[in-house]
């Protein structure tokens, strides 16, 4: 998600935050500081949650601050809509046809995303998973720490190949998918509330088959794994940072700071950074890291800038200029990882280092999801209502901002790898990471990632890609599974 923060429907401040690829948002301090948009926007709270005041005060925000205010549908009749989101989903249906907006303008809980967004707050089984539809199973991508999952022995590269809610009751992913389609791995799953109890028949990586009760409980995810997310790794006599953030929020802050002094004081220059399944999150985390990219970068540089729409144009003076950090380093190349799940805020610190490093860096995997725009968050907090809607572009320092294809395009060394779940994160012998070293060891590629623009019309089409393991996501996604798609 690229979004920026947290704001009543009465005085709206901009603090940094990103909405992510596949949605997302929060609330943040902001990296900068906050910046006071002005005129506020014309939605007055009321004290009524009804349907018809919910959904009057949704479309006065688009109304007011929406990015492309030519691509709102009119004549669009709110009583025909039993629900806030799908009239939502009618209004920007327009923008959504021309690929401008997937998804990232939504009405979602103000408490949970303040959670999700402050310390990692969830509830679920802790894993990322994806469909493999030749072998119709579910693979485990990742597995979070001190989540329900991994305590269980689950982890990156287990397979589910059934699922109940007693062990006499099992049904295979081939026959759920057979009957329902792959939401109906999700609706099987259950919701992710805490209690909320699935038997999981799993194979682990030897293939071993067994049965495990799992119970849904809240959790906090940990951005920065102590497993595998900061590590140098050590090869021909040179070190490689390696660094795999998870999510952009507030908690993984004096993560990155850590792991950038550890690289400093080991002389690192050579860097992965790793966002394979990062869908975005706050700005502010995005701007810290790139002031921790910014050892030889000065003041005047700029990291990263905004662009509302025309009428919201005095929000256009948020620039970040680079500001180093104590922790912070002079990269020589950087290696970023990426997959069809990178996304938004992740996005943005690619490609605001790429006027910096130009041939220096390299994007090694997947092309990337494709969201250059970001998303405000306006409030009517008696209903818990947060309403977030697409209100600007973000370009770097040569103002490319355009980049809805994805960014394989734009990088002219990029690399395909694969993600292969047979080998850990953080492990030298995992297909991206090997592509990313042999990159920064000076090693040349074999294979660009596929054009920019028909992987992005690939993951657009329900018919994308069938030999690849796909991230699930249910149809309402919560605050938590939009920053990290696959998240159950």
């Amino acid at each position: 998600m690229m979004g920026r923060s947290k704001q009543s429907v009465t005085a709206v401040t901009l603090a940094a935050l990103m909405l992510a690829s596949c949605g997302g948002g929060g609330g943040s301090s902001g990296g900068g500081g906050p910046v006071t948009v002005t005129p506020t926007p014309t939605p007055t709270p009321t004290a009524s949650c009804g349907l018809s005041a919910r959904q009057v005060f949704a479309k006065g925000v688009i109304d007011e601050w929406y990015l492309f205010p030519a691509d709102v549908a009119t004549g669009v009749n709110a009583a025909s809509y039993s629900n806030v989101e799908t009239y939502i989903d009618a209004l920007v249906a327009p923008a959504r046809a021309l690929g401008k907006d997937r998804y990232f303008t939504y009405i979602t809980s103000i408490a949970e995303e303040n959670a999700f967004f402050s310390s990692g707050s969830s509830a679920g089984f802790g894993i990322r998973m994806a469909y493999d539809a030749v072998n119709q199973r579910v693979i485990v991508a990742e597995a979070y720490e001190g989540a329900p999952a991994l305590n269980a022995g689950i982890d990156r590269g287990w397979a589910i190949v059934a699922i109940g809610t007693s062990s006499g009751n099992l049904r295979t992913i081939a026959n759920i998918v057979a009957s329902e389609g792959t939401a109906g791995i999700t609706n099987a799953l259950g919701p992710n509330d805490p209690g909320v109890s699935r038997v999981l028949r799993v194979t682990d990586p030897s293939g071993t088959p067994r049965d495990l009760t799992v119970v849904k409980a809240d959790y906090n995810l940990d951005p920065i794994s102590g497993r595998y997310g900061a590590k140098i790794i050590t090869e021909g006599g040179r070190n490689y940072g390696y660094i795999n953030l998870r999510t952009f929020i507030s908690s993984a802050n004096p993560q990155l700071r850590a792991a950038f002094l550890n690289f400093r004081n080991q002389g690192v220059t050579d860097i992965v950074i790793d966002f394979r399944y990062n869908g975005g999150g706050l700005v502010s985390t995005a701007e810290l890291m790139g002031d921790l990219l910014g050892r030889n970068r000065n003041s005047s540089e700029i990291f990263s800038q905004t662009r509302f729409r025309p009428s919201k144009a005095a929000g256009n003076d948020d620039v970040h200029y680079f500001a180093a950090q104590p922790e912070s380093i002079a990269p020589t190349r950087i290696a970023f990882i990426g997959t069809g799940s990178t996304a938004s805020a992740s996005e943005l610190v690619i490609n605001s280092m790429l006027p910096y490093l130009g041939t220096n860096m390299t994007l090694v995997g997947n092309n990337t999801y494709g969201k250059p725009v970001g998303q405000i968050a306006l409030d009517k907090a008696e209903c818990d209502d947060r309403m977030r809607v697409v209100a600007f572009a973000t370009g770097n320092a040569s103002g490319q901002s355009d980049y809805y294809d994805g960014l394989a395009s734009k990088i002219t060394n990029s690399c395909a790898a694969g993600d292969d779940p047979n080998f850990p994160l953080g492990d030298p012998r995992e297909p991206s990471i090997r592509a990313a070293i042999d990159f920064l060891a000076g090693r040349s590629c074999t294979t660009r990632i596929a054009d920019a623009s028909a992987g992005a019309a690939a993951r657009r089409s329900s018919a994308a890609a069938p030999s690849a393991p796909q991230m699930l996501m249910p149809e309402r996604p919560s605050a938590a599974q939009r920053e990290l798609p696959g998240l159950f």
